[in-house]
Order: structure tokens, then sequence, then C-alpha cells
């Protein structure tokens, strides 16, 4: 207020913490959340809060606090804003950085760093500063000055690529690759579809739900325009064998020692994994998600965790024959 020289137009207090408008009587109203009744016990004379802002955004537990906390504020009206304000956590699996992923018609993601704003509004020291780190410690200053989750040194995909893939980027494919993997009652049955070119693996499609029986499993896959052979999870041959009898051209995937290992690391040497989070948002939060187990003392170690990977299997199966391909390769090498 007095940067923009306005103070006299408000009133402002201490307790309750508050700044009103003298004018109309509008108020800006500050608020802990630690306490979840000073929300639910707010009032106001006139009018409803049809603007909420969270500062410091990852320092809540997750979006079903958030939504607690919105049904208490964002009602008694037909209008209202919310916005969320922090700077993003360096793990990609932070709940803030996956949720961010998930494209809603009522949201904006804005992006700014230090870069967009004038230099006098930070003072050339905090530049000095930000150069100096740039040059020693690179990922610290991509984290720190630039917002980006650059992960906690254990992720599997540093090859992930987040962007729009366009439906001319598609009608210029040929060949595509389905791969799924059975689920049900608490793990989802993840199904994708897949192209690779120039040693780029570009995911398209995805259906990722639990609680699918195999029949509408099949269902979903007719819906999608699916024909070709679909690579399955083997160690069900049953439900395969279902698929078959609902007319999806469904086989079983091979597998084999080490399968996971040399799948993994099939992956991994892509130069770069495409993924659009508006058409597969679950395969973009299990590839960036995706981290290397930990030891007793909080290590990272060279083992794949058998969690969160549904989609990331589904990928496997889809692509064995290259990986089968390449392995026979790298035998006949050694």
């Amino acid at each position: 207020m007095d940067e923009l020289g306005i103070r006299h137009l408000f009133k402002t207090t201490v307790s309750p913490l508050e700044i009103t408008y003298i004018k109309t009587g509008q108020k800006i109203v500050f608020l802990g959340c630690d306490d979840p009744t000073k929300v639910k016990s707010i009032k106001f004379e006139h009018g409803y809060p049809a603007i909420v802002w969270f500062e410091e955004l990852d320092q809540f537990t997750g979006m079903e606090e958030i939504r607690n906390l919105n049904q208490s504020l964002l009602r008694g009206g037909d209008k209202f804003w919310a916005f969320y304000s922090y700077n993003p956590p360096k793990s990609k699996n932070n709940w803030v950085n996956e949720e961010m992923l998930i494209d809603k018609p009522n949201r904006k993601v804005y992006h700014s760093t230090y870069l967009g704003v004038p230099k006098e509004w930070l003072g050339e020291l905090f530049f000095i500063e930000a150069e100096q780190l740039k040059e020693t410690k690179e990922m610290a200053y991509r984290h720190e000055y630039l917002g980006e989750a650059t992960g906690t040194g254990g992720s599997v995909f540093e090859n992930v690529i987040i962007r729009e893939i366009t439906d001319e980027e598609i009608s210029r494919m040929d060949k595509f690759y389905y791969g799924c993997d059975f689920g049900y009652s608490v793990d989802p049955a993840a199904w994708g579809k897949f192209y690779v070119h120039n040693n780029k693996l570009y995911i398209l499609d995805e259906i990722y739900q639990v609680k699918l029986t195999n029949k509408m499993l099949a269902e979903k896959i007719k819906a999608k325009g699916c024909r070709e052979v679909v690579t399955f999870d083997s160690s069900e041959p049953k439900s395969i064998q279902d698929m078959r009898e609902y007319g999806i051209n469904a086989m079983g995937a091979k597998k084999g020692p080490d399968s996971v290992e040399y799948g993994m690391k099939y992956l991994q040497d892509f130069d770069e994994i495409i993924i659009d989070p508006k058409r597969t948002p679950n395969a973009a939060k299990e590839f960036i998600g995706y981290e290397y187990e930990m030891n007793k003392d909080g290590q990272f170690i060279s083992r794949y965790p058998d969690k969160n990977n549904h989609f990331i299997d589904c990928a496997r199966y889809a692509l064995e024959w290259f990986i089968i391909n390449r392995r026979g390769k790298l035998d006949i090498a050694r």
C-alpha cells in the first residue's frame, strides 16, 4: 500500500488480522490453517469470500486438505477465484508437482522466475549470487532460482519430456505398440498406446482404472479403436484368454530372467520419453515420480520398487519385442 501510495484508502488491524477497504467495507482476512475450525467459523457481515489465496501451497499435506478448506470458504456466492502460490518442491513426486500436471478446464498454471522482473526489484546482488550458483552448482540453481523440480537424485527416468503432442504429429505416425498390466481392487489396470521413432518414445493414450473386470477392460480397449496386438502381463493366462474371448488380439509377455532390469534400461536409453499430461496424466505421474529404492540409511540403491509402476510395466510389455531384440544383441556381444 505504501509503494502504491494508497494506504489512506485502507484500514488495517492486527487483532483480527485484516485489511479493510474503507469505501466499500471489503476485507482481506489473514488466516492460519493449523486449526481448521478457524476457517469453518469465518463469517462476513456482507458478501462472501470470492477470492481465496493459499500461500506456500507445498506446506499443506495434499489436495484433500485444500478441498476441505475450500468447502468451508468457497460458498455463498456464484463467482470464485482460488490462487495457489508456491516454490516447486525439489522432488518430482511431491504431491504439488504431481497435482500441477493434472489438466483442468478451470485451471491456469503460471510459472515465473526472477528473470521476468525488473532488476531493481531484487537488486544487483541477487543477480550476482544467482549467476555464481549457476556456475558452481547448476542443479541447485535450476531448483532455487528457476523453480524446476530437479528431483532428489533418485529418479529412474531422467529422459522424460512433458509437452503437448499434437494431432498433427500423431497423423504422421505409422506403427503403434500396445501393452496392458492387469489390476483390479487396489492396483489399476493400465493400458497404453506407444510410438517409437529416432530413439524417442511417445506415449499417446492410456486407460488407468481400478475395479475393471476383464470384460469392462476389453470394452474400453475396443472403444479406443485398438485392433492390433496388445501384450499383457503373462502372469494371468486365464485373464489373457478372457480378453481373446472378448475380442481383443491379446498375447502374453515372454518376460524371462532379469526382464524387469532389461526393460527398465531399455526405457532409460531413449533420448526422450515424450508424455502429454493432457492425453496421459497417469503415465506422466508414474514416469516422473518413479525413484530407485532406498536402503535403511536413506540412500538410493540400484533396485526398482514394485509399486506405482503399473503404466511403466505396461510400457515394458508393449515394447517387449524391442527389448528382447536388444537383449539378444547384448548377450551376443558378451
